[in-house]
């Protein structure tokens, strides 16, 4: 097998299981491909469990060591990044069940839906747009319940398959099927409840403030 340098983490050219078998000869350095490849990835779906945003690190770090040291029992029989989740969100359930025990208040579930990087063209108001737009997804997201919200993170986030997200899950396929359209009618009218609120477009503050001042400087 050719050298494998950590730059590779970009070409997914080079199969996970490649990659795994080098770490496991010893080359333990290289273990931070496979973090960089599903940081992204175990962050969306350990955040829809877990609000906290240092909670959230601690537990991907916590998941990385254990997926570390059980790397061993990595059989190839499915992606390296379902096996990885599944143990991301274990180790977030366990945090829940840890703060309950603890009488704590638990945090609302929510997810991160990413949207595409604004162009270098796009003016500044195009940008607060698409800020505003996107923060309104996020917020209609993290309402979803936290069975929804996950298997949508998955599924429309992720684009991860049916089959990897009903393992990950520990669910059946049809489940996922399921749950996966029932997210996207509850966001659909959510955003619909959302768009009727009698504050939406208001021309108000800062608005109201500048067209004054601009008009009184002018008469």
């Amino acid at each position: 097998m050719k050298a494998i340098k950590i730059s590779d983490y970009k070409n997914h050219a080079i199969h996970d299981f490649d990659v795994i078998k080098k770490v496991l000869s010893g080359e333990k350095g290289l273990y931070e491909i496979l973090m960089r490849r599903n940081n992204q990835k175990l962050y969306r779906v350990i955040r829809s469990y877990i609000k906290d945003e240092n909670a959230i690190k601690d537990i991907m770090q916590n998941t990385y060591i254990k997926a570390y040291e059980k790397l061993y029992q990595f059989n190839n029989k499915s992606e390296f990044s379902t096996w990885l989740i599944r143990i991301g969100i274990n180790e977030a359930l366990h945090e829940l069940k840890a703060k309950q025990r603890k009488l704590f208040i638990l945090p609302n579930t929510n997810s991160n839906k990413s949207f595409v990087e604004a162009s270098k063209n796009m003016n500044p108001e195009q940008n607060i747009i698409q800020k505003e737009a996107k923060w309104i997804l996020e917020k209609v997201i993290d309402e979803l319940p936290e069975k929804y919200k996950v298997v949508y993170i998955l599924s429309e986030v992720e684009n991860m398959k049916i089959k990897d997200i009903s393992i990950c899950l520990n669910i059946s396929t049809n489940n996922v099927k399921v749950r996966t359209h029932r997210a996207k009618q509850m966001l659909k009218n959510n955003l619909y409840e959302l768009s009727q609120k009698p504050n939406v477009f208001e021309f108000g503050f800062e608005k109201c403030d500048n067209l004054v001042n601009n008009v009184i400087k002018h008469i």
